[in-house]
């Protein structure tokens, strides 16, 4: 899986990197969310059941928690209800299956700050512990939150896009595709690579899935002027200014 780099820009007051606990007892599933937030900068540990996240808790004291809620014996809502018992405020993202909204409102009434469900994109995950991050936790650094390709704006903080200073509307997974695309300019991105950063967990194995987003992203971008979005035949897509 090829994850590019960050731009890093958020860190703890003192300095030191954004601590995140990831307690799931899916290891593929912890080991991906863990390699995408060191790729942000920061300490990222896992765990693989409540006990374990409790004492991890204990001994490495996160900034944030990512928080399974269906694990055996001890489930995300007692690990939560131990934490706050204990009079510790982490913030909380719930990870879960359940998606019904009497869920969605249990996990918050618990105590919890967000919540996401399974199948999920990587780059929301990533994105909303960002924000939880920089409610509760981070100093923010003087890095611009722009990426620019050409006359092509993208605002990593606002989700603001523009072309030639003309708003585009996007979907938040046509945004997530041209981010990647924008934080690669002139890289050929194979549509496997693609599909590990942007749909990552929930793209169901269907490759064709990209061919139908870069089409979208070209019909609401290349009108604008010349194709930025170019396709390189057996290889992949990629971005690059015009001339």
């Amino acid at each position: 899986m090829t994850i590019p780099s960050s731009r890093s820009a958020l860190i703890r007051p003192d300095g030191s990197p954004i601590r995140a606990l990831i307690v799931d007892d899916e290891a593929s599933l912890s080991d991906l969310l863990r390699m995408a937030l060191r790729n942000e900068g920061w300490d990222a540990r896992t765990a693989s059941n409540g006990q374990e996240a409790l004492n991890t808790v204990r001994e490495f004291e996160p900034d944030l928690i990512v928080l399974d809620i269906m694990m055996p014996n001890l489930d995300g809502m007692e690990v939560l209800r131990r934490l706050r018992a204990a009079r510790n405020d982490v913030p909380v993202l719930f990870l879960t299956a359940k998606d019904g909204v009497d869920d969605r409102i249990a996990g918050i009434s618990a105590g919890g700050d967000d919540y996401v469900t399974k199948p999920f994109s990587l780059e929301e995950v990533v994105a909303r512990l960002r924000g939880l991050a920089r409610r509760h936790v981070a100093a923010v650094s003087e890095e611009d939150p722009q990426l620019v390709v050409g006359d092509l704006v993208l605002n990593e903080e606002t989700y603001e896009v523009e072309r030639r200073g003309t708003p585009i509307q996007l979907t938040a997974k046509e945004f997530e595709l041209l981010r990647y695309l924008m934080r690669n300019p002139r890289r050929v991105l194979s549509k496997a690579q693609i599909l590990d950063r942007v749909w990552s967990y929930d793209f169901g194995g269907k490759s064709s899935i990209v061919e139908i987003y870069i089409s979208y992203l070209r019909k609401k971008i290349d009108t604008l002027g010349d194709p930025m979005i170019h396709t390189v035949r057996g290889v992949g897509y990629t971005i690059k200014p015009t001339a």
